[in-house]
């Protein structure tokens, strides 16, 4: 498993100014009452002072320095009391000098006893929402909202659609990265083919791989941009995307312009991830025959003999919910 490079280098650097940030605002509220409120400074001094000699004292050892020690923590102990009693008289919460971490469990380093806390995990998370291309859709088309209740007017549909559901979900939960597996959906627009692919998508996301989601009509204008463009420094950063992500869903394959270069580079996609072991979805709306008779040979024989088919049946769901 292995989180978006770019997102967590994001991410990792929004942590390392977070705890930085909350630090330097407990330095900055302590300035301010001990500017306000002498005593503060004179009684923050004393419990540095007492904290000092109780380091010296655990380093010093020596027969006396449990009860030299114990002493300290009394005297210490009795500074913050009176401490937070002058806080109170002048209206100020006990902890207002306290470092407000934004994660108590970690104190926002993203880390606790070197693993990896929930709270960095959640952030990854929603960033790989973000940079799969299909946020909105995330937070409504799931497995737990996909309904094969439209398909129960015809049981072939229903058995077929059933099936396609259980592929579906086995393939997002089973995703390990490498050698996961490519699956080809075909079938009529309104069917479920971008349910389900972005029902695979977030739960490969939540699991930690790195998702891409984008219309191949989109792919092949980056590619466009890349080859006939003004040549960015970036633009490659932008193609190579299609090359690394550890799942690339590719939707809509038939809508885009069929020309020598768009057909190219969809092979190029395609063979190339392949190569890597890396997993690809790709969804269409045209049968095995038009896929046959609108792309190379190379393209279709890799279609249909390392990709899990899944045929899409049933009546437009959006016609169904306008019915309702």
């Amino acid at each position: 498993m292995a989180f978006n490079k770019e997102n967590f280098k994001k991410i990792r650097e929004i942590y390392d100014g977070k705890w930085k940030k909350a630090e330097l605002e407990a330095d900055a509220r302590r300035a301010e009452l001990q500017a306000k409120i002498p005593e503060i400074a004179k009684l923050d001094r004393a419990i540095a002072d007492v904290g000092l000699r109780g380091v010296y004292a655990t380093i010093g050892g020596g027969e006396d320095a449990p009860k030299r020690i114990k002493m300290l923590e009394e005297e210490s102990l009795s500074l913050q009391e009176a401490r937070a009693a002058l806080l109170r008289e002048y209206g100020y919460p006990e902890d207002y000098t306290s470092v407000r971490y934004e994660c108590s469990t970690c104190s926002d380093t993203g880390y606790v006893e070197g693993k990896m806390c929930n709270c960095m995990r959640m952030a990854l998370i929603m960033e790989g929402y973000r940079s799969s291309g299909i946020a909105r859709l995330l937070q409504s088309q799931t497995f737990e909202t996909f309904s094969l209740d439209y398909y129960k007017s015809n049981s072939r549909a229903y058995d077929r659609m059933k099936q396609n559901f259980e592929i579906a979900k086995r393939f997002a939960f089973d995703f390990e990265g490498e050698n996961s597996g490519n699956l080809l959906m075909l079938g009529g627009t309104g069917l479920g083919k971008t349910h389900l692919s972005t029902a695979i998508a977030k739960t490969v996301i939540d699991r930690g791989f790195d998702v891409l989601y984008v219309s191949v009509m989109d792919m092949v204008s980056d590619f466009e941009q890349e080859r006939f463009g003004n040549g960015y420094s970036n633009t490659q950063a932008d193609i190579s995307k299609y090359f690394e992500c550890e799942l690339l869903i590719l939707d809509d394959l038939g809508t885009e312009v069929a020309n020598q270069f768009t057909v190219s580079t969809l092979y190029n996609v395609i063979n190339t991830r392949l190569s890597k072991n890396l997993s690809t979805i790709i969804s269409t709306n045209l049968n095995s025959k038009d896929l046959r008779d609108r792309y190379w040979d190379r393209i279709t024989s890799r279609l249909f003999g390392e990709y899990t088919p899944l045929v899409f049946e049933g009546t437009d769901i959006r016609l169904q919910k306008l019915k309702i």
